[in-house]
C-alpha cells in the first residue's frame, strides 16, 4: 500500500473531488491545459480571493480548481507561515527553508507521529510518509518491502530528508526492544546513523547550488526482523563523482573530508600528514569558506563507533594527505622525446606524496612520466608529454580516492549489515543527486540527469500512467488526465539500437584517440530524428542539447569519451600494490582492477557500469511499494525563507505535481484484489458461505468473488455508522468505492471506515473469545478445586485411620507392658513385706544429727546400696544412663519413709504409701528424673 493509500481524501463541504467520471457517480473534470477559459479564470480568482485561508490547505487535492497558479499560491502561503510540508495526493511536497528548524524534528515529534492511531490526521510531515511505510511492513501488506524515493533538484533538501528518515526509523524501530536485545539494538541504531556523516564527508561537496551536495547516489536498506525491529542495514552506492578530486568547477569545493582535515587536525596530525598551517593546496579551492559539514571531530567519532581502529584511521588520513600532495605536482617539458621534468617546487611535494603513500619516490615519478607500451612480447618505454603526465597524476588521485571510498562502503556494510537469517523485510531510502544544469556540463551531469529521468519515468509509470490505464481496464468511466511522459528522452539516452550511450560506448571501445567534432557528427547523423536532442550550429565548442523533463541541458562533448573510458595505467596499479601502507596495499591487491587489453573492446565503460547499477536499482523499486517525496528548492540562491515563483513553478511542472494532484483527487488511491479484499474484510458481512469459500475459490471464480464483494459492500453501506459519512452527499457512497472487474477501488475515507468496522468485529470476536476462555478457566478452576477437596478428604481419612491403627497398637503394647510391670512389682512387694520383720530385730545404728534432720544418708556410708538400687531400677524397667538422671529427696512431701539397705543382703523398702504411685512409668531420657519420689539410703549396721 503506497503513501497515497494512506492519504486522507476527505473533501470539505462544497469542494469538488477533482476530475474524471466513475461508474455510479459523476465528477467534474478540470483540464490542466494552460490556456484557461473565462469560466476557469473566474473560479481561480474566486479561490484566491481569500488569501488568509490558503495556508490551511494541507492537501492540495482539496484545492478547487487545481491549476499551477492555485497550487503555487497555496505553497507560497504555507511557506510564508513557515509550513514546509504539504500533501499532493500520492506524494509529499517538501519546501527547503534553508535554515534550521529545531522543533520540527525532535524526538517528541517522532513519538507523536509514531504513536498516533491515524497519523494522516496530523499536519503534513516527512514522518507521516515514514510511518506509513513502517505500518505497511507491520501489517504485511503486499508488497511488504517499502522504498522511500526522495527526489528533487540539487539543493532542494534531499540529503537532509534522507537523514531525517533514517533517524526516525532508528528511533521508532527500537521502541519495543526490551531485555538483553536493548544493547544490540542501540549499537545497530548508532552504527546506522554514524554511517551518514562518513558517507557525506567522503561523498558530498559544496557546489554552486548546494553546500552539501551529494556527489554520489545511495540506496540504504534498513533491515527489519519479524518484530519490525531494526537489526541492520546495507548501503548501495552509484557513480561517485571522482573527477572532483582532481578537477573542481569554478567557485566550488572538493569533497568535505579534505577541508575537515585541513581545519580540524591537531598540530601533531598536521606534522604527520605534512600539512603545515598556511600551506596552499591546488586541489582545495575556496578553503576559506566554512560550511556546517566541516566537522572533522564528528567524522572521527563516527569512524570509532563503526569500528575503524586508530591505526586504520591513521593510514586512511595519510593516503588522503598524499592525494593532496599530488595536486601540487607541476610538470615542464622542453623536449617531447624526453620525460617531463618536475618544477623545483614540486620535488618537495613529490617526496611528501611518496612518503605518505609509502611508495618509492623514484618509482612514483617514473610511473607518472613514462608509460609502457607492449609490442608483442617486448615492452617499450615511451616518455609522456606534459598533458599526459598531468592526466596520469589526476588518474592516480582519482583511482586511489575511488577505491578508498569503495573500501569505506564495504567496511560500513560489514559493520551494520545483519545476517540474512535475522531479517525478513526492509525499508529502502533512496537519495540520489538531483537534476543538474551548469554552465559546463559533461559526462557526470549526463549520468546524473539520466538517473533522474529514470526515477521520473518510474513515478510516471507507477502513478500517472498505470493508474489511469487500470481504471479503464477495470470498467471505470474515466477521462484521461494528460501528463508529461519522458519515455522519448530515455529512448534518446539509452534506447536500442542507437542512442547517446551506445554511441559513447562504441567510440570508447575503439582503440583510437577521440575527437569531439567527429563525435558530434555521429550524433547528428544517428539521432537527428529524435526531437529531444538539438545542436547549436553557431557554438564554438562541440556540444549537444537534451530536452529533459526538468528543462534543457547543453552537454560539452570535449573530454566525454575519455571520461567514459576511465583508463587506469597499469604502471600506477602495480606501484600502489607495492605500497607499504597496509590499507593502500589491501584495497589494490584484493580488488581485481581491470587492465584494458590491446584492442580495448572488452573494457567496461563508466556509462555501462552506471546503467547496469541503475537498472538493478529500478528492479528493486518495482518489487517494493514506493513512497515519493518531492523536494522543492524555493530560490536558486539558498536564501532562508525566500520564495521565487518562477523557480518553484518550473519544478512543479517538471515533476508533474499538478497532474498527480488531478489523478489523486479524481481517482481511487487504494486498489485491492477481490480475493484479498474478502480475506481481510469478509468477516464484516458475517456470511458463512462467503467466508467458507474464500480460500477455495480459484482464478476462474471471479464472478462469485465479485458477488461476495458486492454483498459485503451492501452490508457496509446499510450500517448505521455509515450514515454520518454520507451526510454531505446523501445516497452517493459510490463516490468512495467502486467494484471493478477484478479489484475493489477505494478512497481513504472508505478504507478508514472498513478498517473501523473490521476492528470492531475483531474486538467483538476477541471479547467472545475472552469470555469463553474465562468461562473455561473458571470451570476448570472449580473442577480442580472440587477434585483437590476430594483428594484432601481421602488423604485425611487415610491418615486418621492409619494414626488410629498406630494408637491402637501402641495402647495394646502399653497395656501389656503395664500388666506385666504391675505383676512384677506386686511380686517384689510381697517378697519385701515378708522380710520386714527382720528389720525390727536388727540393731539400728545411731544416725548423725544432720542426717536425721534431713531424713537422708550419704552414699559414702553405704557399702552396697548402689547394686541394690540398680537391681530395683532394673526390675522397674527404668533406663539408667550416667549423668541422665537426677535424684531429688522429696520424702516429706510424698510421705516415703525410708529405703534401708543392709551391708549384705537385699534392699528393704519401708513406706507409708506405695512408691509405685509416684514413679514415672516411662521417664524422658532428657528430663530430670525423680525416680522414687523420696529415696533415703541408710547404712544398716
Amino acid at each position: 500500500m503506497t503513501s497515497a493509500d494512506k492519504r486522507s481524501n476527505v473533501r470539505e463541504g462544497g469542494h469538488s473531488n477533482g476530475g474524471g467520471t466513475v461508474k455510479g457517480f459523476v465528477r467534474k473534470v478540470h483540464s490542466p491545459h494552460p490556456s484557461l477559459n473565462d469560466s476557469l479564470e473566474g473560479e481561480i480568482q474566486a479561490f484566491l480571493i481569500d488569501e488568509d485561508q490558503l495556508h490551511t490547505y494541507d492537501d492540495l487535492t482539496k484545492v478547487n480548481p487545481v491549476t499551477p497558479t492555485t497550487v503555487l499560491k497555496c505553497l507560497q502561503a504555507r511557506y510564508r507561515v513557515k509550513v514546509f510540508y504539504t500533501h499532493a495526493g500520492c506524494t509529499l511536497v517538501a519546501l527547503n527553508p534553508f535554515q534550521p528548524i529545531p522543533d520540527l524534528y525532535t524526538l517528541d515529534v517522532m513519538k507523536e507521529y509514531h504513536c498516533a492511531p491515524q497519523p494522516q490526521e496530523f499536519k503534513p510531515h516527512i514522518f507521516i510518509v515514514a510511518e506509513e511505510a513502517y505500518r505497511n511492513v507491520q501489517n504485511q501488506l503486499e508488497p511488504v518491502n517499502q522504498s522511500l524515493v526522495v527526489s528533487g533538484e540539487s539543493g532542494a533538501g534531499k540529503t537532509w530528508t534522507s537523514r531525517c528518515l533514517m533517524k526516525y526509523y532508528a528511533t521508532v524501530a527500537a521502541v519495543s526492544s526490551v531485555g538483553n536485545s536493548q544493547g544490540t539494538v542501540e549499537r545497530i541504531e548508532r552504527r546506522v546513523l554514524d554511517s551518514n556523516p562518513i558517507m557525506e564527508a567522503f561523498g558530498n561537496a559544496c557546489t554552486l547550488r548546494n553546500n552539501n551536495s551529494s556527489r554520489f547516489g545511495k540506496y540504504i536498506q534498513l533491515q527489519l526482523d519479524r518484530c519490525q525491529l531494526l537489526v541492520g542495514a546495507s548501503v548501495q552506492t552509484y557513480l561517485l563523482e571522482k573527477t572532483r578530486v582532481a578537477c573542481q568547477p569554478a567557485n566550488e569545493r572538493n569533497f568535505h573530508i579534505f577541508y575537515q582535515m585541513l581545519k580540524g587536525a591537531t598540530d601533531e596530525q598536521r606534522k604527520e600528514w605534512k600539512m603545515p598551517c598556511g600551506k596552499h593546496f591546488v586541489w582545495l579551492p575556496n578553503s576559506e569558506k566554512t560550511v556546517e559539514e566541516d566537522s572533522f571531530q564528528e567524522t572521527v567519532e563516527a569512524m570509532v563507533h563503526l569500528g575503524i581502529k586508530a591505526e586504520r584511521q591513521r593510514q586512511l588520513f595519510r593516503i588522503l594527505s598524499g592525494i593532496l600532495q599530488l595536486g601540487n605536482l607541476n610538470f615542464s617539458s622542453m623536449d617531447e622525446s624526453q620525460p617531463c621534468d618536475l618544477d623545483e617546487q614540486s620535488k618537495d611535494f613529490l617526496q611528501r606524496a611518496a612518503d605518505l603513500l609509502c611508495v618509492p619516490a623514484e618509482e612514483l615519478l617514473m610511473s607518472l612520466r613514462v608509460r609502457t607500451l607492449k609490442a608483442g612480447k617486448q615492452s617499450v618505454l615511451k616518455p609522456c608529454c606534459r598533458a599526459e603526465c598531468s592526466m596520469r597524476r589526476d588518474c592516480l588521485a582519482k583511482v586511489i580516492y575511488a577505491q578508498l571510498f569503495e573500501w569505506l562502503v564495504t567496511f560500513i556494510n560489514n559493520s551494520i549489515c545483519a545476517d540474512k537469517s535475522t531479517w525478513c523485510n526492509f525499508i529502502g531510502v533512496l537519495d540520489v543527486y538531483g537534476f543538474e544544469c551548469f554552465q559546463i556540463n559533461n559526462l557526470e551531469q549526463l549520468c546524473i540527469n539520466y538517473a533522474n529521468e529514470k526515477l521520473q519515468q518510474h513515478f510516471v509509470a507507477h502513478y500517472l500512467k498505470a493508474q489511469q490505464e487500470e481504471y479503464v481496464s477495470e470498467g471505470l468511466e474515466w477521462s484521461f488526465v494528460k501528463y508529461q511522459d519522458n519515455q522519448s528522452c530515455l529512448d534518446l539516452l539509452e534506447g536500442s539500437p542507437v542512442s547517446v550511450f551506445s554511441l559513447l560506448n562504441e567510440e570508447s571501445r575503439l582503440n583510437r584517440a577521440s575527437d569531439a567534432k567527429t563525435m558530434k557528427v555521429r550524433l547528428e547523423k544517428e539521432l537527428s530524428n529524435n526531437a529531444n536532442i538539438s545542436w547549436d550550429k553557431f557554438s564554438k565548442q562541440p556540444h549537444f542539447t537534451v530536452a529533459h523533463y526538468a528543462g534543457q541541458v547543453a552537454y560539452q562533448i570535449q573530454g566525454m569519451v575519455e571520461k567514459n573510458k576511465d583508463p587506469v595505467p597499469p604502471e600506477l596499479i602495480k606501484l600502489l600494490q607495492k605500497s607499504e601502507n597496509s590499507l593502500l596495499h589491501h584495497i589494490f591487491t584484493d580488488k581485481e582492477t581491470e587492465i584494458p587489453t590491446s584492442k580495448g573492446l572488452s573494457k567496461v565503460t563508466v556509462v555501462s557500469k552506471f546503467k547496469n547499477s541503475l537498472e538493478s536499482l529500478m528492479r528493486i523499486l518495482h518489487t517494493t511499494t514506493p513512497h515519493y517525496t518531492r523536494c522543492i528548492k524555493p530560490n536558486p540562491d539558498c536564501k532562508p525563507l525566500t520564495f521565487k515563483k518562477e523557480e518553484v513553478i518550473m519544478q512543479l511542472e517538471a515533476c508533474g505535481i499538478v497532474e498527480t494532484i488531478h489523478i489523486s483527487a479524481a481517482g481511487f488511491p487504494i486498489r485491492i484484489p477481490f480475493k484479498g479484499f474478502m480475506q481481510r474484510y469478509g468477516l464484516i458481512a458475517k456470511y458463512s458461505h462467503v467466508k467458507s469459500g474464500i480460500h477455495s475459490i480459484d482464478a476462474g471464480a471471479d464472478y462469485i468473488l465479485q458477488r461476495g464483494v458486492e454483498n459485503l459492500l451492501s452490508v457496509v453501506s446499510q450500517h448505521e455508522a455509515f450514515d454520518p459519512l454520507c451526510k454531505d452527499n446523501s445516497g452517493k457512497h459510490n463516490s468512495w468505492v467502486h467494484c471493478g472487474r477484478t479489484k475493489v477501488f477505494l478512497t481513504q475515507l472508505m478504507l478508514d471506515f472498513l478498517e473501523y468496522q473490521r476492528k470492531k468485529v475483531l474486538c467483538q470476536c476477541a471479547f467472545s473469545i475472552q469470555c469463553c476462555w474465562l468461562r473455561y478457566q473458571r470451570r476448570r478452576r472449580c473442577a480442580r478445586l472440587l477434585s483437590a477437596t476430594r483428594i484432601q478428604a481421602v488423604v485425611r481419612s487415610w491418615l486418621v485411620r492409619r494414626q488410629l491403627q498406630r494408637w491402637n497398637r501402641a495402647a495394646a503394647v502399653i497395656q501389656n507392658t503395664w500388666r506385666m510391670w504391675r505383676a512384677l512389682l506386686k511380686a517384689l512387694a510381697e517378697t519385701e513385706l515378708d522380710d520386714a520383720k527382720d528389720l525390727l530385730e536388727a540393731d539400728v545404728p545411731q544416725l548423725n544429727a544432720i542426717i536425721r534432720e534431713r531424713g537422708s544418708v550419704q552414699l559414702s556410708f553405704i557399702q552396697e546400696p548402689v547394686s541394690k538400687m540398680v537391681s530395683v531400677m532394673a526390675s522397674l524397667n527404668l533406663p539408667s544412663r550416667r549423668g541422665e538422671y537426677k535424684l531429688e529427696p522429696n520424702q516429706y512431701s510424698q510421705e516415703l519413709a525410708s529405703i534401708r539397705a543392709q551391708p549384705k543382703g537385699s534392699v528393704k523398702l519401708h513406706y507409708r504409701r506405695s512408691p509405685l504411685l509416684y514413679a514415672d512409668r516411662k521417664p524422658d531420657m532428657k528430663s530430670d528424673m525423680s525416680g522414687f519420689n523420696a529415696i533415703l539410703l541408710e547404712k544398716t549396721l
